[in-house]
């Protein structure tokens, strides 16, 4: 097998297994980027996506202003592109992690995207669910917290499927965290492979994100059908 690699697909064997930028770096940093930024951003998204419902109309909090400024931060920090967001951001990276370049550097922008994004999505999901719900439970004399947990348990296949999504959005967006050095498979697919006109690189490692966005749309859709048919 690796005779044959080295034959036929001789670019992708030049880069290697091992070391800075080989191919299981490659394959790491895009998970330690995915994976961090998600548990990150998506807190915050879940937490901001919540309070969006219960501080808008009809809402258990219901705060005009509140709404609206929550509202109007989440709009603007979705509509910077990622690319802008990292300039954006430089200042702020620095201050948090000491540097501006590597993959730890990439998590800020990219948990500032996926909180802006995941809020949208948690908030869209929460507030299609029945209003019927949340009224029987205000009308027991639930506490917030307790409608929160409604809101939570009432919407988790919902939640689970945004997240795939989600999830799905940010490996595109960890190719171009390669910007500032933070590697990951979307770097080798540009550097090594587009910049260097170095096609079977380009495929491979394209082919490699492929396989994990199809992982993680099966693990979703599986617990998404799993949960909705309790």
């Amino acid at each position: 097998m690796i005779e044959w690699i080295s034959t036929n697909l001789p670019d992708v064997y030049r880069i290697g297994w091992e070391g800075t930028n080989s191919w299981s770096d490659a394959f790491s940093a895009t998970i330690y980027m995915t994976g961090w930024s998600f548990v990150i951003g998506g807190i915050l998204g879940l937490a901001m996506g919540l309070f969006l419902v219960l501080t808008g109309p009809n809402g258990v909090l219901s705060n005009r202003f509140g709404f609206k400024v929550l509202d109007i931060f989440t709009s603007i920090v979705r509509a910077i592109p990622f690319i802008i967001l990292l300039a954006i951001l430089k200042g702020f990276t620095y201050a948090i992690v000491g540097t501006n370049l590597g993959k730890t550097a990439a998590l800020i922008p990219l948990s500032a995207a996926t909180f802006a994004f995941y809020a949208r999505q948690v908030q869209v999901v929460f507030s299609e669910m029945d209003k019927g719900v949340i009224e029987a439970a205000q009308a027991s004399g639930a506490t917030l917290w307790d409608i929160i947990k409604i809101y939570l348990s009432e919407g988790l296949p919902e939640l689970i499927r945004v997240s795939t999504v989600t999830l799905i959005s940010l490996i595109g967006e960890t190719a171009m965290a390669g910007a500032i050095g933070a590697g990951g498979l979307g770097y080798i697919a540009i550097y090594y492979g587009y910049n260097r006109s170095a096609t079977d690189v380009t495929i491979v490692a394209t082919l490699c994100i492929l396989i994990l966005v199809f992982v993680i749309q099966f693990i979703g859709d599986f617990l998404t059908k799993k949960l909705s048919h309790k």
